[in-house]
C-alpha cells in the first residue's frame, strides 16, 4: 500500500490511497489541475483513479469533485445526505454511487470501512483502508475524541490524524468566540493534545502517522510536532501533511 496527502486544511483536502492496483482518492478539495499535477510527479495519471470518496460536504473537502468526474472520469462515492448537501455547487455530475455511513466498500481485494464522525458536517465519515492485513486510517474532521476511536488506532498500521489546533493560540488568536467555541466544541475538531494522547494511550506501534488539517492560524507543523513529542516520545514516525504542498509518498 502507498499513500500521499496532496493538500491538507482548511484551504483544501485530498489523499491518495493505491493498493494490490487498486487506485483512490479521498476528497476533493484542489483544483483539478493541482490534483493532475501532483500525482503526476509521482508518476500517477488521475484518469486511472477508480473512484473518488468524499467524507462530507464541507467545501474544503468536496469543491471540486464535479470537475474531477467531468475532466478526469472519476466515479463519485458519497453518502446520499451528502450528495443533497453538495449537488448545487457541485456543478453537474453523472456518475454518482451512494454508500450508507458506516458501511465498507469493496474495490477488488481492498475493502474501505466507512466510520461515522461527529464533525458538524452532514453525514460525515472517516476512514479505515484495509488491504491484504494492512490497515491504514484517514482520520481527520472527527469532532471530538468519539466512542471507540481509541479501539481504532489501535487496529491500525499506519494513520492521517487530525491534529488541527493548540488550544492557548485558539484562546489567543483572531478567531471570534463563537468559531473558537466551533472548533473546540464537539462537533469541530480534535486539538495536538487530543491527538498526541490518543496516540499515547495506543499499544500498537504504528509504522507512521501523518498529522493532518492543521490550522493555519491556531497551529503549525513545529508546534504540532512538538507536542506530540512531548506526550509521545520521539519513538514514533512523525509526518505533517502540508497545507500548501503534498506530501512524501509513504508506504505500509
Amino acid at each position: 500500500m502507498r499513500t500521499c496527502s496532496l493538500q491538507s486544511g482548511s484551504n483544501g483536502n485530498a489523499i491518495y490511497v493505491e493498493a494490490d492496483g487498486v487506485r483512490l482518492l479521498f476528497d476533493a478539495g484542489i483544483s483539478g489541475r493541482q490534483a493532475h499535477q501532483r500525482l503526476a510527479a509521482y508518476g500517477i495519471d488521475i484518469r486511472k483513479v477508480d473512484a473518488l470518496i468524499l467524507s462530507h460536504d464541507h467545501s474544503d473537502h468536496v469543491t471540486c469533485a464535479g470537475i474531477y468526474q467531468r475532466l478526469f472520469g472519476l466515479p463519485i462515492y458519497v453518502t446520499a445526505p451528502t450528495f443533497r448537501s453538495i449537488r448545487n455547487f457541485i456543478g453537474p455530475v453523472s456518475d454518482v454511487r451512494y454508500f450508507c455511513a458506516g458501511q465498507t466498500l469493496s474495490f477488488g481485494p481492498v475493502l474501505i470501512h466507512t466510520i461515522p464522525t461527529p464533525h458538524d458536517a452532514r453525514d460525515g465519515v472517516a476512514f479505515l483502508i484495509e488491504c491484504r492485513g494492512k490497515r491504514l486510517g484517514i482520520l481527520t474532521d472527527l469532532g471530538h475524541p468519539f466512542d471507540g476511536l481509541q479501539e481504532l488506532l489501535d487496529t491500525l498500521d499506519a494513520a492521517y490524524l487530525e491534529s488541527n489546533y493548540d488550544p492557548h493560540l485558539l484562546a489567543t488568536g483572531p478567531y471570534p468566540p463563537q468559531l473558537q467555541e466551533r472548533i473546540r466544541g464537539p462537533g469541530g475538531h480534535l486539538s495536538n493534545f487530543e491527538a498526541a494522547h490518543l496516540l499515547r494511550r495506543c499499544w500498537r506501534q504504528h509504522a507512521w502517522i501523518a498529522l493532518a488539517h492543521l490550522s493555519e492560524q491556531n497551529n503549525n507543523p513545529t508546534l504540532a510536532v512538538q507536542t506530540h513529542r512531548r506526550i509521545i516520545g520521539d519513538e514514533r514516525p512523525l509526518y505533517v501533511a502540508g497545507r500548501y504542498e503534498p506530501s512524501p509518498l509513504l508506504f505500509l
